[in-house]
């Protein structure tokens, strides 16, 4: 791509304002979030997250880590680090709803989250660890996470049974004395190239028991070091030949049953703790990058000359402005409701939180695809971020439960009203 067009892009900024409909505090939060994105993340986005090239001197290296260290001061300067952790392990302390209207100020930069403190999967097993973890977990899994000094993974999905049904995993984990003994097969489990260590969903059962799907869940910490825990492969996604999402075979693997995360039988709940906030972090994050999409779609509109005039005057191009807008907007509405309800502590957020998981995905699809062809050739090019976001959509109507098994849950939890004799109440 040009120069000039390269320059036009890194002077673009997310425009960000006060919010008058919600607490000063989080405009606060936003607005000093989106002031490191626009001056610090967003002109050196291309030097922060350039993969190393085989000819890349260490100096250069250290100068893009240096870079990133600079950013991460600065917002632990700014009080603005770990959104998702307490005050009492250095973060924010944030609530659920102040936490959401942030992600999407962070996800308009490639990577911003990550300065911030908030990288999945460690982010996830950090607030699973702050609520379920023991003192002495903490100690030894939960404070070295957080400083960086380990990494870790999540292991749950199986290749054999379905992700969408977690009643079907069978991964066995029998108490032999004071310790599990774990047998089983999993896929897609998170970070595990670079984990020192993994939280297992697995089910408790008898030794020698043939039935593995009807034992209580438990989740367990699992050191990647021990004995038995066979990382098989990368698993290669979107063309690449490898990736961190590993396929891992645990066999006989030996671990205190002092490892286990809350009571034997909190398993499934900690599970949907982390789900559930995860969904509605995953459709603010899929706003704030079709928001940066948005605004790369009508840049290129308003500057491209192509036919005798600018994109921008063509019926087609309108066309495509128009209808991305209503899907932001849509989207994001229908988030900022969900995460509302959940902040509330209302069970009806359930059918929210899937009503989003099957809108926002597709809606962010559809954006980003406009904002491709716009593009033309560039919106395919590692030059722009929208390669990485389009597949990144699409992946999200698998992650966290594909569309179809969220669309039955939003059929049963109406039909279920009505046949109380209530009517849906579309205004709460």
């Amino acid at each position: 791509m040009t120069e000039s067009v390269l320059k036009e892009l890194t002077t673009m900024t997310m425009n960000c304002k006060p919010i008058e409909t919600i607490d000063q505090r989080i405009n606060d939060i936003r607005m000093r979030t989106a002031e490191i994105v626009n001056n610090d993340i967003l002109p050196n986005e291309s030097r922060l997250w350039a993969e190393r090239r085989e000819d890349e001197s260490w100096s250069h290296r250290n100068e893009v880590l240096e870079l990133r260290a600079q950013i991460k001061e600065k917002v632990k300067q700014a009080g603005l680090w770990a959104p998702h952790l307490p005050a009492d392990y250095g973060g924010m302390g944030l609530d659920f709803l102040a936490h959401a209207y942030m992600n999407e100020v962070l996800a308009y930069a490639i990577g911003a989250s990550s300065l911030f403190g908030v990288v999945a999967p460690n982010s996830g097993n950090q607030s699973v660890l702050v609520k379920y973890g023991t003192e002495e977990q903490k100690q030894k899994w939960l404070l070295p996470l957080i400083d960086g000094t380990l990494e870790s993974g999540f292991s749950m999905t199986e290749p054999h049974n379905p992700g969408s049904d977690p009643r079907s995993l069978d991964t066995s984990a029998v108490i032999e004395g004071d310790e599990f003994v774990i047998n089983g097969h999993k896929w897609f489990t998170s970070n595990g190239i670079d984990a020192d260590f993994f939280i297992v969903m697995c089910r408790v059962v008898e030794a020698g028991a043939t039935d593995l799907k009807t034992g209580p869940m438990v989740q367990i910490i699992v050191p990647t070091a021990t004995r038995g825990v066979n990382i098989v492969r990368g698993i290669g996604v979107w063309g690449r030949k490898e990736s961190d999402h590993c396929e891992i075979k645990y066999e006989d693997v030996r671990v205190p049953v002092a490892n286990a995360l809350g009571r034997v039988g909190d398993g499934h709940q900690a599970a949907q703790d982390r789900l559930g906030a995860g969904r509605i972090y995953h459709c603010m994050n899929s706003v704030g990058q079709m928001w940066r999409a948005f605004d790369l779609m009508v840049q290129r509109a308003a500057s491209r000359d192509v036919h005798g005039g600018k994109l921008q005057d063509k019926q087609f191009i309108q066309g495509f402005i128009a209808d991305s807008y209503i899907d932001i907007q849509s989207a994001r509405l229908m988030t900022i409701h969900a995460a509302e309800k959940i902040d509330q502590g209302l069970q009806a957020a359930r059918t929210d939180i899937s009503a989003i998981k099957v809108y926002v995905p597709a809606a962010y699809s559809r954006v980003v695809d406009r904002a491709i062809q716009v593009w033309g050739a560039a919106g395919v090019s590692n030059d722009l971020p929208l390669a990485g976001m389009y597949m990144g959509a699409r992946t999200l109507r698998i992650a966290d439960g594909p569309d179809e098994v969220h669309k039955i849950l939003i059929a049963k939890h109406v039909l279920g009203q009505y046949a109380k004799g209530e009517g849906w109440d579309f205004g709460n």
